[in-house]
């Protein structure tokens, strides 16, 4: 049996509001369930569990959707501006000492 990824609610209201996003997007483009399962070449059942936000789908079937849609560039805008990493990375930097200068001349 198959481990199934644990989410806490939170968690899944986020991934429920993508698979609700996709889901807009498809109907704005008017295509039915079974042309973009036939596009993305999945099954009508994972395209239906996409839009509900399913967290045991895969991130591939997710991406496939995204690209009948022509959305897929959108995955990139994720971590893009990664604001509190770049806080630690700062607050993690040290400065580096200087190299003693060198006596004589050469």
């Amino acid at each position: 049996m198959k481990k199934r990824p644990l989410l806490l609610p939170r968690k899944q209201k986020i991934l429920a509001e993508l698979g609700e996003n996709i889901k807009l997007a498809r109907l704005r483009r008017k295509l039915n369930i079974q042309q973009v399962a036939e596009r993305a070449n999945i099954g009508r059942n994972t395209i239906i569990s996409i839009e509900k936000g399913a967290s045991t789908v895969s991130m591939g079937a997710y991406m496939q959707v995204l690209s009948v849609l022509a959305l897929e560039k959108d995955l990139l805008l994720v971590a893009k501006d990664d604001v509190l990493g770049r806080k630690l990375q700062d607050a993690g930097l040290t400065t580096k000492k200087r190299a003693p200068k060198r006596k004589g001349n050469k």
